[in-house]
Formats: structure tokens, sequence, C-alpha cells
């Protein structure tokens, strides 16, 4: 029943997908009900203008989870660590990803679609994206969180 809730609290909010009976799950991309621009959710960057949707699990809690990100043209991404092992895929857009306690555009990579890049546990990274935005696919196991390299940079600190 508590799984209940949370996925139709998910749903309501624009925010999950279901999974059908035995958690098979088939979305094509016109199915994705992306919310409004906001600051990220738990395991993003937290900036403001990304769009996450949640296809599996629960980033905040202990399992697996798969998260689809959207993030808008002309956005650049501070160097932060998950606590998590991650993976991910580009789905579409440019994304510009690099490795490293400070942003350095020299050390970034041009990842097109269908480029696959890790997130190990508590590794700096950064990205940016250009005149595109960028669809990633992200899965890891929870719980997930942000801390930023340079606790400044971190778009959800209090001024």
């Amino acid at each position: 029943m508590k799984n209940s809730i949370r996925l139709v609290v998910l749903l309501l909010s624009g925010t999950g997908i279901a999974a059908q009976g035995g958690g098979e799950l088939r979305v094509a991309p016109s199915d994705v009900k992306w919310p409004a621009p906001a600051a990220g959710s738990v395991g993003t960057s937290g900036n403001a203008g990304t769009q996450t949707v949640i296809l599996k699990g629960d980033p905040t809690k202990p399992g697996l989870y798969t998260m689809l990100l959207r993030v808008g043209p002309n956005t650049k991404i501070e160097a932060h660590a998950h606590p998590d092992d991650r993976v991910a895929t580009v789905i579409s857009g440019t994304w510009y990803f690099g490795y490293g306690k400070q942003f350095s555009e020299s050390a970034l990579k041009m990842l097109p679609p269908g480029s696959v890049y890790t997130e190990p546990p508590n590794m700096n990274h950064f990205a940016m994206t250009r005149g595109d935005g960028v669809t990633i696919q992200i899965t890891g196991t929870g719980p997930s969180g942000t801390v930023y390299a340079d606790p400044a940079n971190d778009p959800t600190r209090k001024k």
C-alpha cells in the first residue's frame, strides 16, 4: 500500500512513470511527461532548469533506481560527486562531461547520443551543454545525494 501511494504521488506530480503488474515497464519517448523545469531532485546536480523523471526505484532510498534527466541548452554544472555508483547513457542531444575537482572546459569529452559514461562513488565530475540541451538516463544504487567539490558552487546552497 505504501508503494502504491508513493507511485500515485509520483504520477500526479509528473516526476514518475508507473511500472505495471510484475514490474514491467515500456516507455516510448512520447510517454514521458516532463515536469516544469526546477532545481534537480536527489541525485542530480541540483541546477535550476533540470527536469527529472524517475523511471524505477527511489534515489533517496537503498536499492536500484533509474531516472531521466533533461538539461537545457547552455548549462554549466560545476564539479560535484554522488555517494553511489552510477552508469549513464546519453539519450538525445550532446553532453560534455569530465572528471575532476574543478570545472575545466578543456577536460570535457563530447558525448553524442548513445554514449555511455560512469560516475564512480564519490568521484567528482562536471558537465555542460551547448546550443542544444541533453537528455540522459542514469542508473545507480541509492541512497544518492550530491556534494559539490566547492560548496560555494552548490546551486541549492542558501546564500
